[in-house]
C-alpha cells in the first residue's frame, strides 16, 4: 500500500510540473494562436540562472530563484517583441518558423555562453529534504510541487477574470480584430500573456531542476514538448485544461512505469502514444471547445 501512494505523489508532482509549463504554452496560443516552441529554452535559461546565481554570486536561494523567474519572464518578453511582433499580421507559418528559429537560437547561446558540460542544479535542503508520512518516504519538493501548482493557478485565474488585464487577454483570445477596435493595446497584452508564461516556466524550471538536478543546454527540449503535449490534451488554449493535461500526462507515466517497470525505457513514448489517443477520440482535447479557425 505504501508503494502505491509512493508512485501516486511521484505522478502528481511531475504531473504539476507538466501543468505549470502547458499554461504558458496554452496561453500564448489563445491569445496568438502561436505555438510558442521556444517555451522549452526559457525554461533551460531559467535553471542555468539559478545555477550561477547560487555558485558564481553566492546569492541566497531565494533571491536566486525571484531573479531567475524576472530574467525568464523578461525574456519571453523580448522574445515576443524581436521575434514575433514584427511578424504579427504576416502567415501562420511565418511566426511558426520564427518561434522554431528562437528555439535553437536560444540552445546555442547557451552553449557559447554556458558550454555543453552538465551542471548540477542547486539543492535547498527546505525543498528536497525527506520526509516519512505513514511509511511513504517522500520529499518535501513532493508536497511543494502540487501546492504552489494550486496557488499560482488561482492566482491565475483571478488575473485573468477579475482583473482589466486579465479581461483584455480574454478579449484578445477571443477575437483579435474586434480587441484592436475596441481600444486595447494589443501590444501590452500580449506582452504581458508572455512576461506571465515565462514567469510560470520559470517556476518550473526551478521544480524541476531540484528533481531533475542536470543542467545541459538541451534540457529543456523533452519537457518542452511534453508540456506542449499536456496543453493540447486538455485543450489547448485553455488554461484549467492545460493543468488537467499535465496531471494526466504526469500520472500516466509515472503508474504505467510502475505497473510494469520494464516499460521504463519507453516512458518518454507514452506521452505521444496517448497523445495520438486523445486526439483521435476528441480532436480538441479534453477541455477543448470546438472553433473555426479564421482565413
Amino acid at each position: 500500500m505504501s508503494a502505491i501512494f509512493q508512485h501516486l505523489a511521484n505522478a502528481l508532482s511531475v504531473g504539476s510540473l507538466y501543468a505549470l509549463m502547458a499554461i504558458g504554452y496554452t496561453m500564448v496560443y489563445g491569445v496568438l494562436r502561436l505555438i510558442n516552441f521556444a517555451h522549452g529554452e526559457i525554461f533551460m535559461m531559467a535553471m542555468y540562472v539559478v545555477f550561477f546565481g547560487l555558485a558564481t554570486f553566492m546569492m541566497p536561494w531565494y533571491i536566486s530563484f525571484i531573479v531567475a523567474i524576472l530574467i525568464t519572464a523578461l525574456l519571453g518578453v523580448t522574445a515576443e517583441r524581436l521575434a514575433y511582433r514584427p511578424l504579427r499580421d504576416a502567415p501562420r507559418i511565418s511566426i511558426l518558423i520564427s518561434a522554431i528559429a528562437v528555439s535553437y537560437f536560444l540552445q546555442n547561446l547557451a552553449t557559447v555562453l554556458f558550454g555543453g558540460r552538465p551542471l548540477t542544479f542547486p539543492q535547498v535542503p527546505l525543498f528536497t529534504s525527506m520526509m516519512n508520512l505513514g511509511g511513504v518516504h517522500i520529499s518535501r519538493l513532493l508536497i511543494l510541487t502540487p501546492v504552489i501548482a494550486a496557488v499560482l493557478l488561482v492566482g491565475l485565474q483571478y488575473l485573468l477574470k477579475r482583473t482589466k488585464t486579465g479581461m483584455a487577454m480574454r478579449a484578445v483570445a477571443r477575437d483579435y480584430d474586434a480587441a484592436r477596435l475596441m481600444g486595447i493595446d494589443l501590444n501590452r497584452t500580449i506582452a504581458m500573456t508572455f512576461f506571465i508564461g515565462s514567469a510560470l516556466a520559470g517556476v518550473g524550471a526551478i521544480m524541476w531542476g531540484m528533481k531533475y538536478p542536470q543542467i545541459i543546454p538541451t534540457v529543456g527540449a523533452m519537457p518542452g514538448i511534453k508540456c506542449f503535449i499536456a496543453a493540447v490534451l486538455g485543450g489547448i488554449g485553455n488554461v484549467a485544461g492545460a493543468v488537467v493535461g499535465g496531471l494526466v500526462l504526469g500520472m500516466t507515466e509515472i503508474l504505467i512505469v510502475a505497473a510494469v517497470p520494464a516499460l521504463a525505457g519507453y516512458r518518454d513514448a507514452f506521452a505521444f502514444v496517448l497523445l495520438i489517443i486523445v486526439l483521435l477520440v476528441k480532436p480538441t482535447g479534453l477541455l477543448g471547445e470546438k472553433t473555426t479557425e479564421k482565413v
